[in-house]
């Protein structure tokens, strides 16, 4: 694995102080057992060798899309392509209108990221988007709906609560917007091309909210912290993600509605 960026920093860093020996960078190159067929140890492929009692294989998602081969869809190892009416592509990048997509394996371009394709491995991407695509197998052109979801997560580590939303890697600068790194109990935003694309939470979750519908809006980037414990010094630095690219000029995007099944997009032309 490889900790990358500024809050991949910070939770290593969470790791280590909590007796966690966290290699970044480091795959397991084999694993030896005795004459009984116990583990035992674990070559590493910088060069050291472990001792161990147990392995845990944490190998990510698989996106089961083999059965699909031959079927003539815009499938692969990243999912199933779609719009963002949960119909899926052909081969040729055409799409169908009898053949939809829902869950982990769909793959739909993005109005608040230059729509770029996301697959969303949460729970509540599945439920809505399902709902989505079912409304729009049964309803006409003019009245099928666009399933455009926050991406969010969260995690808790070692009493910490982390909490996200939006597209981090998306972004190019963060900054942190409240409270202290230092005590692990902070939110911080990320930004790209003055606007704020995500947002992430120690011990702070309870402002994600805000900080989601500023995503939402296209909000200027850094943006006006909510409430108290704000930062002093709220100066963005780099969020030392890969660079995602050219920028294309594209207008911004916000999204309009409060339902997730009932979102829409509207255009914000740049002013000049």
């Amino acid at each position: 694995m490889s900790a990358r960026g500024v809050i991949g920093d910070i939770a290593a860093e969470l790791q280590r102080d909590h007796g966690v020996d966290l290699r970044t960078g480091t795959s397991v190159e084999a694993l030896e057992g005795d004459a009984k067929g116990h583990v035992r140890r674990a070559r590493l492929s910088d060069g050291t060798t472990l001792d161990v009692d147990v392995v845990v294989a944490s190998l990510g998602s698989i996106r089961n899309t083999e059965w699909l081969e031959g079927a003539g869809l815009a499938t692969g190892r990243w999912g199933v392509a779609c719009d963002a009416g949960c119909r899926v592509f052909d081969v040729n990048g055409v799409v169908t209108y009898s053949i939809f997509v829902a869950g982990d394996i769909a793959r739909a371009p993005h109005v608040l990221y230059e729509y770029q394709f996301l697959a969303l491995e949460h729970w509540d991407n599945a439920v809505f988007g399902g709902r989505v695509a079912a409304h729009n197998m049964v309803s006409l052109e003019s009245d099928r709906r666009p399933h455009l979801p926050l991406p969010a997560f969260w995690s808790g580590q070692f009493g910490v609560n982390i909490k996200g939303v939006g597209v981090g890697p998306f972004a190019d600068k963060i900054v942190i917007t409240q409270g202290s790194v230092k005590e692990r109990r902070f939110a911080a935003a990320y930004g790209r091309r003055g606007r704020i694309v995500a947002a992430v939470t120690f011990n702070h979750g309870k402002w994600l909210e805000y900080y989601g519908a500023m995503i939402e809006r296209s909000a200027p980037f850094p943006p006006p912290p909510p409430g108290y414990d704000q930062v002093g010094d709220m100066k963005p630095i780099p969020a030392r993600f890969p660079l995602p690219g050219v920028p294309t000029g594209l207008p911004d995007v916000v999204l309009t509605g409060h339902d997730p099944i009932d979102r829409g997009a509207e255009y914000r032309p740049k002013k000049r």
